[in-house]
């Protein structure tokens, strides 16, 4: 049996394997999660963190010119020789599955945060409102401490590199508090191709490849720090988006950094915002005199943004993101990045915000 053959058999293999592993959430947690991957993790940051630019975008790139000359020079043998072509595919796409999953992806389908924290995922319209009641209170107080004045907009003053390494910082603080969020060598990037991820809707991403941190550089300023940290608790394993969000918050308001404070409070209250608005929007507006006017100011701009790189693209991709989390044992798809919300309501139940 030729190896092209060999790879392209192994893939479906693969496919088995990995959803039998995903049956055994505690044993990805124990052995995989808290046993290689942080390995594997720092090893690819201290390889690829030091280089100026992002080496997975670059990774992509190259991916996609080979795949493109390929198929040109194949372009005439698919009549005759299908069979080999389609097996040259599939054990290439058996490659980067490999790959895929054993540098990052098995952390899909870890134990979930909240069973290890011990918390509940649900909450009542009531908490939610009460929650956010405080949460304003905080992203008031936060606002205020750095503007000295209700109505004005915060301005980040840090470049983007700054931001990158206060979030080391901020991590080591977080640190204290939760240990398993543990985060060394910096390697977080702003992406090249940071303008059509703004199409496609997206703030970054990981690469599963690099482990590079890809940043959006082209956010408003004031919400790149939660942004930055939720995009770093991908690389130390937290692959659902909801835990990311979760620990991108704590690590803001954790920080002793007070622009990373705000954009925590402030990242954290648009979610709680959105969320009882789909419940009762005339309760979400009621909510809105409490807030400072400089930090409605400051969602203006979010949504002035959002507006800007407005497009049909967003919604194409956002289809593809939303079924490869489903397909990934992320049920709840991009939906998931608001459940966030419930562990923060939840968490803070029996502590102080």
């Amino acid at each position: 049996m030729s190896r092209t053959k060999a790879l392209a058999l192994l893939f479906p293999i693969q496919i088995v394997i990995i959803n039998i592993l995903g049956l055994f959430p505690g044993f990805i947690e124990k052995y995989y999660s808290n046993g290689i991957f942080p390995y594997i993790s720092r090893f690819e940051r201290i390889i690829f963190g030091w280089i100026g630019f992002s080496v997975g975008d670059v990774l992509y790139g190259a991916i996609i010119l080979f795949a493109i000359r390929w198929l040109w020079i194949k372009r005439k043998t698919w009549k005759m020789q299908y069979k080999y072509n389609l097996l040259s595919v599939f054990a290439f796409l058996s490659v980067i599955y490999f790959l895929f999953n054993f540098l990052w992806a098995l952390n899909y389908h870890r134990q979930p945060l909240h069973e290890k924290m011990h918390i509940e995922k649900e909450y009542t319209p009531e908490e939610l409102i009460s929650f956010t009641k405080l949460l304003i209170t905080k992203a008031n107080a936060a606002h205020y401490a750095i503007t000295g004045n209700d109505t004005i907009a915060v301005k980040n003053p840090y470049t983007l590199q700054q931001v990158y390494e206060k979030s080391v910082t901020a991590y080591t603080e977080l640190e204290k508090s939760f240990p398993s969020f543990a985060f060394s060598h910096e390697s977080t990037k702003s992406s090249l191709i940071s303008v059509p991820l703004s199409y496609m809707g997206f703030g970054g991403y990981l690469n599963p490849f690099t482990n590079e941190a890809q940043v959006n550089n082209t956010l408003p300023l004031y919400n790149l720090p939660t942004t930055t940290c939720h995009e770093m608790s991908h690389q130390i394993g937290y692959a659902s988006e909801s835990e990311a969000n979760f620990i991108g918050y704590m690590a803001s308001v954790k920080s002793n950094d007070k622009y990373f404070s705000y954009s925590g409070y402030t990242f954290a209250l648009k979610y709680c915002l959105r969320n009882i608005e789909k419940i009762d929007e005339e309760k979400a507006k009621s909510l809105e005199p409490l807030i400072n006017k400089g930090i409605l100011k400051n969602f203006e701009q979010s949504e002035a943004y959002n507006k800007k790189y407005e497009s049909f693209v967003e919604d194409i991709f956002k289809y593809i993101y939303d079924n490869y989390l489903k397909m990934n044992n992320q049920k709840d798809g991009l939906k998931a990045y608001s459940k966030f919300v419930g562990l923060l309501v939840n968490y803070y139940k029996d502590k102080d915000l």
